[in-house]
């Protein structure tokens, strides 16, 4: 299957300058997309045009992944409704560097190799004269304007001439690279499109040819909302900031409507072994089967396999399961989003069983506490209590800092000792 196709089939083009010009590119050629260093981290929006760039690099073309250390000092108008703040040289420094290490790091783990670029390293010494003979002669203020993204902002609070003059830059991205590394090719999300067109029409007015264009469309789930969004915020790629367990479960959350979507856009297994898998999904939807494939081959690549068995192994103790072999900062972790409180190693010294729970509302009252013990149903750190005058401390000295406190199978508190 040519390139077009594996890319069609999986739901990844949204527009093509020309299919057969791209299907006849040569292993000598390649092909670059850019990464927007905004913020710290990349988001799982991000991953996509990533998961693109892979599939180019296996097909045989050279990959060149673009971090805007220019461009980031302008800001991409692109999907937003007012103007960026611009960021210090420090800041995005530091963005481009991280975003660097995840992206590098999604390749080796692929098993391909990459060029990493900054495109300041060729924009820095270009002069305000020199700059406006070379790449603004070539664009009329009518071809700008008539770009969607321009014409947004237009009709909203208008744009600066700072992020009007953005698509000039990264159409002489384009026309560097393909002069430098024998970049023909240009990808990037729906919303770059025609920052993506204004190079090839550079490269066109240069007197060159054969260079071509390619959008990936925005992926959105069942419900039409926006894909790698949840109710408390973006998904990051970057462990710092969205635990590798809390990636892990954003994938296995997924309905069985987005499943097989999602495998066919974020995995590398063939149609034949994602039709499989759908069968499956249908024939037992309870199993969850595409659902645990999705989850242990994206966060396998985002963050490797010691931490998918991590996720797993967390995910067996925020059900119940036993804590051996799980560290302080994971149970963290693993229970950052349920209810907390802290006292003092005063206070946990004179706490028992039962004042723990009424503490922690688990319980009302000592009663309701009491009976909740003798029912089987009251836990420390996942082992079942049976005697609630017991002290505290005594059934919980794993970990120094940190008590996990749970009411029958899902009712959880976390006490943190100060």
């Amino acid at each position: 299957m040519k390139i077009i196709e594996e890319l069609e089939w999986r739901g990844l083009i949204q527009d093509c300058s020309d299919r057969e010009g791209i299907n006849a590119l040569s292993s000598e050629r390649s092909f670059y997309i850019g990464y927007d260093p905004s913020a710290p981290s990349l988001q799982l929006g991000n991953l996509v045009p990533c998961i693109v760039s892979l599939h180019l690099a296996r097909s045989g073309l050279k990959a060149l992944q673009l971090f805007g250390g220019a461009t980031g000092a302008i800001g991409d108008p692109s999907g937003k409704s007012a103007e960026r703040p611009l960021l210090s040289r420090e800041q995005i420094e530091a963005n481009v560097a991280n975003h660097k290490r995840t992206i590098q790091g999604i390749f080796e783990r692929a098993g391909l190799k990459a060029e990493f670029i900054d495109n300041y390293s060729w924009t820095q010494g270009v002069g305000v004269l020199d700059f406006l003979r070379e790449i603004g002669k070539h664009f009329t203020v009518n071809y700008m304007l008539s770009k969607e993204v321009v014409k947004a902002r237009l009709d909203g609070e208008g744009i600066s001439f700072t992020e009007f003059s953005y698509m000039l830059l990264q159409a002489n991205d384009f026309l560097h690279l393909y002069k430098t590394m024998n970049c023909r090719l240009q990808i990037g999300g729906s919303d770059q499109w025609g920052n993506i067109t204004a190079g090839l029409e550079l490269i066109r007015k240069k007197g060159l040819s054969d260079a071509y264009a390619l959008s990936i469309p925005l992926i959105t789930d069942s419900q039409g909302k926006k894909f790698g969004k949840t109710e408390g915020g973006a998904i990051w790629l970057d462990a710092a900031y969205t635990s590798p367990f809390k990636f892990h479960q954003f994938w296995l959350n997924t309905s069985d409507e987005d499943a097989v979507k999602y495998l066919r856009i974020f995995t590398f297994l063939s149609k034949s072994e994602i039709e499989n898998l759908e069968s499956r999904l249908k024939s037992a939807p309870e199993k969850r089967e595409c659902q645990r494939v999705l989850a242990d081959s994206v966060t396998a690549l985002v963050h490797g396999e010691t931490a998918v068995n991590e996720a797993k192994k967390s995910a067996e103790v925020l059900f119940g399961g036993s804590l051996s072999g799980v560290g302080e900062r994971q149970l963290q972790e693993i229970f950052s989003d349920v209810p907390s409180s802290s006292i003092s190693r005063i206070q946990l010294s004179e706490m028992s069983v039962l004042d723990a729970l009424v503490h922690s509302c688990l319980s009302k009252s000592k009663g309701e506490a009491k009976r909740l013990v003798a029912s089987g149903g009251a836990y420390v750190n996942n082992n079942r209590i049976t005697e609630g005058e017991a002290q505290l401390s005594s059934l919980a000295a794993d970990y120094p800092n940190l008590i996990i406190l749970r009411s029958g199978k899902k009712s959880y508190h976390l006490i943190k000792i100060e």
